[in-house]
Formats: structure tokens, sequence, C-alpha cells
């Protein structure tokens, strides 16, 4: 609710103002929380999508450049651009599959390990920013709430790729 007087609360309540409706809050919470997300990307390569292969390469281990951009439901094309200026920022290296010498292995550098530090810790401000006005216990059951709902949601909706819905709602 944007309003902090107890009338407009009580319209809210009610449902007789903007602030009531769900779509309405739900577009303004994404929208807050993918233009911080955008400037905490904003200095890597790619940004949200360099961000994806960066944490899952870090997270899951050297994995092949072509199962990565499957995974992440990036073209295959789009991925060697991506990975090029990944690898320009000395963020991931390509080395090759020792099982497949023509297939490389995508592998966090050290300064890939510090720079994911890093933007974890800016999203996490991000999230801050974006959920101040929430205790520590509120934002624990506003997330697990918030799972729950995704979780069905997904179930009848899959969305694969996060970035394209982010791109989608910073496009409009």
């Amino acid at each position: 609710m944007t309003s902090s007087s107890p009338e407009a609360g009580a319209r809210a309540a009610r449902g007789t103002s903007v602030e009531a409706d769900l779509g309405w809050a739900l577009g303004v919470v994404f929208r807050r929380y993918a233009k911080t997300a955008a400037e905490a990307l904003a200095d890597v390569p790619g940004g949200p999508r360099g961000y994806q292969v960066l944490a899952t390469s870090v997270s899951e281990g050297p994995k092949r450049q072509l199962d990565l951009a499957a995974q992440l439901d990036v073209d295959r094309t789009v991925m060697t651009y991506l990975l090029d200026d990944l690898e320009k920022a000395g963020l991931v290296q390509r080395q090759a599959d020792p099982s497949d010498r023509r297939a490389r292995l995508i592998v966090p550098t050290e300064q890939g390990r510090e720079t994911l530090c890093d933007l974890e810790r800016r999203l996490s401000a991000s999230e801050d920013a974006v959920m101040g006005s929430l205790d520590d216990g509120e934002r624990m059951i506003f997330r697990m709430l918030l799972q729950r709902i995704a979780v069905q949601a997904d179930q009848i909706d899959p969305l694969h790729n996060a970035c394209d819905l982010a791109d989608e709602a910073l496009d409009t």
C-alpha cells in the first residue's frame, strides 16, 4: 500500500482502492524489484543472464556450453556471445572437456566466484530495499506464501527462464 493514512488503509481493506488490487500490488513490487536487481547486475556482462550463467557455473560446477545453454533456455548463439563477454571480463573460462575434445566446459574463475559473492550481496540489498517495510518475521512469511503460490502457478503455466519474464516487464 502506498498511502499510510488510516482512511486509505480502511478503503484498501474494503477493496475500494487500487491498492487492494492483487495485480496492481504484484506489478508494483515486481517493477521495483526488477529495477533494483537490474541496477545490482548492471556491470555484469549480459546482466541477469550473465548472472545466471555465473551462478549456475559456481553452484553446479563445470558444465558443457551447450548443456548450460539448454538448462538456462538461452539460444546457443546468444550463449556463445555471452560467454565471450564473461570470459573477457575474467569471470569464466572455457576448458576442454576431457570426455569430448570437441566440447567446452564452462568453469568459473576465482574472480568469478568473488564477483558472484558481491552480486549476491547486491541482490540481497535490492530485496531489502523492496521489502524494507516488513520485519524479518513478515519477510519470512511473505517469502513462504509467495513461493507456495509461485510453485502452484508454475505447475499450471511453467516459466522456463526468469530472465525472459524480467525482460518482458522492463520492456513494457
